[in-house]
């Protein structure tokens, strides 16, 4: 009797070793989104977007950011930076390294009037779901001068 014992609990542990295993290589590569992801190494974001987008082209969104639009006569870097990191006016936000459904829910929200502000509505409304998926691309591709409020009183 004290050897099935023996063996049940070796099992159990076994099987609790394997599952333990599993999980964790599962993590590894759900994580890892380095070099190896032909998505992000290409420039292209957007395939699965929360906001509903076609799949953004950062090499497109690069031209349009430059691109100066027809209702105001600016451009995106105008206002926000060569690489969305430098704006003009300091309560004018960063957009370099944010994320891309961010960018492209808050570009959406300015092109319906769910969001408000003179410049942006105006430049919004010109933008097709194509336009904002490959400025969210452009612009989350970039990289980040964010930082949180870690060490902030």
């Amino acid at each position: 009797m004290p050897n099935a014992l023996h063996a049940a609990r070796l099992a159990i542990v076994l099987v609790a070793a394997l599952m333990m295993a599993a999980c964790s290589q599962s993590q590894v590569e759900s994580t890892d989104h380095s070099a190896g992801d032909p998505i992000h190494a290409s420039g292209e974001h957007g395939s699965g977007s929360s906001a509903g987008l076609p799949t953004g082209h950062a090499d497109a969104g690069d031209k349009l950011a430059h691109a100066k639009g027809k209702a105001t006569g600016q451009s995106c870097v105008d206002c926000h930076g060569a690489d969305g990191n430098a704006p003009i006016d300091p309560s004018y936000p960063k957009l370099g390294g944010q994320y891309g459904d961010y960018l492209a829910h808050a570009l959406q929200a300015y092109r319906s009037g769910d969001r408000q502000h003179p410049l942006m509505t105006a430049q919004a409304t010109a933008l097709s779901d194509q336009d904002i998926a490959d400025l969210a691309a452009y612009f989350g591709a970039r990289q980040t001068q964010l930082r949180d409020l870690q060490g902030v009183n």
